[in-house]
């Protein structure tokens, strides 16, 4: 993984300093739990940039993905990184995390539930950092929220655009539309305007699902593993081949529809553990960018 920059907000965006980490007494419970949005709860700390190692969290429906950058800022160093399923959180602190520099501050995107957040913040009860989540709101970072609920939105989704959003305004020029595509348990296709304005997106099954509802549905579907090919002459094959297809559809529809709405070819980013099934089927220019959830906390971490 390399490193992500963050960059700066855009102008004429109200964006605070970052916060630094609020302490506490060691073994001592915080008595909230912060979370940040355009809402966000205040801490005791004033706001200012904070210095040290920044550790970003993204928390799936099947895994933990964490980066320790060097500081929240453009530019910053990736120190370390790793993944564990949500099963091996509780190990944590005495595995990965156990000699892991301790964090300045932290930010984190889950959309596990409350149960796993309050196992990774026990996890993280080693060091005097304050656990903070993004929690989607009405604008932030230069983009504005249409979700007909925005605190609604899943939070993966909001950093990911963040990170989308991010790459738009370091690449310079002219800003272009967005589409983020995050293959995963299910895959969600987001679009950003030029503007930073999200448009709205879809929310369908990843492959896991769609071959589960398959095999629940249906006698005899229950085969092994098959490829993407044109023209599947097996079950396998069949089965990859049409959940790959959907998911390549979904995308491409939404891409064409966001190119006739912003007169441009959008930027079509695409992270997520299943992206690499997805691309090589997609007929539209596309980025692969693993590393896009962190690079959206990283921005939304430097515009505060």
């Amino acid at each position: 993984m390399m490193p992500s920059p963050a960059g700066p907000c855009e102008p004429g965006q109200f964006c605070r300093g970052g916060m630094a980490a609020g302490r506490r007494v060691p073994g001592a419970a915080w008595p909230a739990v912060a979370t940040i949005g355009v809402a966000m709860l205040a801490t005791s700390r004033p706001p200012g940039r904070a210095d040290g190692p920044f550790l970003a969290l993204d928390v799936g429906n099947t895994r933990l993905k964490w980066a320790l950058y060097e500081a929240p800022r453009a530019g910053a160093t990736l120190l370390r990184h790793g993944a564990v399923f949500l099963e091996t959180i509780d190990e944590l602190a005495d595995s990965e995390w156990q000699d892991l520099p301790e964090p300045a501050c932290m930010l984190g995107s889950i959309v596990a539930g409350d149960a796993v957040r309050r196992r990774v913040e026990e996890q993280m009860a080693q060091w005097e950092v304050q656990p903070r989540w993004v929690v989607p709101g009405a604008a932030e970072a230069g983009m504005t929220n249409g979700y007909d609920h925005p605190h609604r939105l899943g939070a993966d989704r909001w950093v990911a655009m963040a990170g989308a959003r991010q790459r738009v305004l370091a690449a310079g020029g002219a800003p272009r539309a967005a589409l983020v595509v995050m293959v995963g348990t299910a895959v969600t296709v987001d679009a950003l305007d030029a503007e930073g304005r999200f448009l709205g997106g879809l929310i369908l099954p990843g492959f896991g699902l769609m071959l589960k509802a398959l095999e629940m549905g249906t006698a005899g579907l229950r085969v092994p593993t098959g490829e993407v090919v044109d023209f599947p002459t097996n079950t396998s094959d069949a089965l990859m081949s049409g959940g790959t297809n959907a998911i390549a559809g979904a995308i491409e529809r939404q891409y064409h529809r966001l190119r006739s709405r912003a007169g441009h070819d959008p930027l079509l980013l695409m992270s997520g553990g299943a992206a690499v099934k997805v691309g090589p089927t997609l007929s539209v220019p596309f980025e692969a960018v693993d590393t896009l959830v962190f690079e959206g906390l990283l921005h939304l971490q430097a515009c505060r």
